[in-house]
């Protein structure tokens, strides 16, 4: 092309590569803004779907921490009075043995049998009042549930408990007492066995509580798993962007001062016409 006062191509060329530049310190400065290197689809889409479906995943994976903690927080309550149970049906088989002794006068077998009595409703007590966020798992009503996955498809049960009187673990009646020999002698059958399911529901809560202490442990580690894989998707490398930006500004001065040179190509016309 000859000299032309209506069309600069060096500038137009010059103002393309300006462009491109500005373009590039653009994607830096944001990239150091968010630190992220795909902060939205516009930078990959791909990209942008894989980790938008893997922060999903992680925000079901922190769901599933809330069931399992209230869970584990119900079992644990669950355990907790099943040991008081444990102790009071202990101390239950004391007094009963005591009272099973034939040659005890009445005023004895009378305050033995009142402590007798006050033990046994104290375990009605202890059941139920054994509640977490409005679920009883000794009392035969409550169950203990927990979602292990994502999207809430799989789940663990735990089986509750009954240790109320007459349950069928506790076998102490709401009337039993030791007001005789005769019935104190029964009672102390009726407490070890009561002993031994407790031990067996015991037993079953502890593998629950452990197995849910597994599985968030589980879940904790495959959520951060999740999370640095997504960082590994999207994360910028800070070090590696900021030596690129101080690059890109210099290519932008340098854009700059191309294009102003461009810009003077036309004035060199006017020397034609002296």
């Amino acid at each position: 092309m000859g000299f032309s006062v209506n069309t600069n191509a060096g500038a137009l060329a010059a103002l393309r590569t300006l462009g491109a530049t500005t373009a590039l310190l653009r994607i830096a400065q944001n990239q150091i803004t968010t630190g992220l290197k795909v902060s939205s689809a516009k930078d990959n889409g791909a990209t942008f779907a894989i980790a938008q479906r893997l922060r999903g995943d992680v925000a079901g994976l922190n769901a599933v921490k809330g069931s399992l903690d209230r869970a584990s927080s119900t079992v644990d309550v669950a355990l907790a009075a099943s040991e008081a149970v444990s102790d009071l049906l202990i101390e239950l088989k004391e007094k009963a043995v005591a009272a099973s002794d034939a040659g005890l006068d009445t005023a004895s077998r009378t305050a033995i049998n009142q402590d007798f009595l006050a033990l046994r409703d104290q375990i009605t007590s202890i059941v139920n009042n054994a509640s977490f966020n409005g679920t009883n798992a000794v009392n035969g009503t409550g169950t203990i549930s927990a979602i292990t996955n994502a999207n809430g498809s799989n789940s663990i049960s735990i089986a509750s408990q009954n240790l109320s009187l007459s349950g069928g673990t506790v076998l102490i009646t709401t009337t039993q007492s030791i007001s005789t020999a005769t019935l104190a002698a029964a009672a102390v059958t009726d407490i070890e066995n009561s002993i031994a399911n407790l031990n067996i529901s015991l037993s079953a809560l502890g593998s629950g509580a452990n197995r849910l202490d597994l599985q968030r442990n589980f879940v904790n580690k495959l959520s951060d798993s999740i999370e640095v894989g997504i960082g590994n998707l999207v994360d910028a490398d800070l070090a590696r962007v900021s030596a690129n930006l101080q690059a890109l500004q210099v290519r932008q001065q340098l854009g700059i001062q191309a294009l102003a040179i461009a810009n003077q190509a036309p004035t060199s016309i006017l020397s034609l016409f002296r």
